[in-house]
């Protein structure tokens, strides 16, 4: 299959190799990148960021293409999945990690009633732990992380995970 494309050609910027390249392998570079997209509308444009990919700094990564090690088509699949992983990575929505996030953002609104009764089983023996040392005895997230010999987030996850659980057992019983 190599020997149909002129490498050299391609490196050198031939428009009419670049046209044969394109035409000849475009539907296994829609094959490849289509298995990894979310959305079949991004498959349009993860295919031209694969072509774009190829074209880049004067062909550099096609460049390294080396027929002795896999065949175009197995090279080409592996370029175009590693492409489109990158991109749909980086169009991803920036998060928060949750330890930047001051704690009085992630306390929930008032503390639960004195004499409320959770219902048995309903919460591990450290979800119960964890909340009655964030409402009933004040402490805070760093204090009980210290208390439990646990990271931080883990009494945080705990809680989040504890109010959850509550929240939809509450909310089942008011129907």
């Amino acid at each position: 299959m190599a020997q149909d494309v002129d490498l050299q050609a391609l490196s050198r910027g031939d428009k009419t190799a670049w046209d044969a390249f394109v035409r000849r392998y475009a539907g296994l570079v829609v094959a490849a990148v289509r298995g990894e997209a979310h959305d079949g509308s991004d498959v349009e444009d993860l295919v031209q960021d694969v072509f774009v990919r190829l074209c880049k700094d004067g062909f550099r990564l096609l460049k390294t293409y080396d027929p002795s090690r896999a065949g175009m088509s197995t090279w080409l699949t592996i370029v175009a999945r590693s492409t489109a992983r990158d991109v749909l990575r980086r169009r991803h929505v920036p998060v928060t990690p949750i330890d930047a996030v001051p704690e009085a953002l992630l306390a929930t609104p008032g503390a639960p009633p004195d004499k409320l009764r959770l219902p048995e089983g309903l919460l591990s023996p450290r979800q119960k732990l964890v909340l009655t040392m964030l409402y009933h005895q004040d402490m805070d997230v760093a204090e009980i992380a210290v208390a439990l010999a646990v990271d931080p987030q883990t009494v945080r996850s705990t809680h989040h995970k504890a109010m959850l659980k509550l929240r939809e057992h509450f909310a089942n019983e008011e129907q």
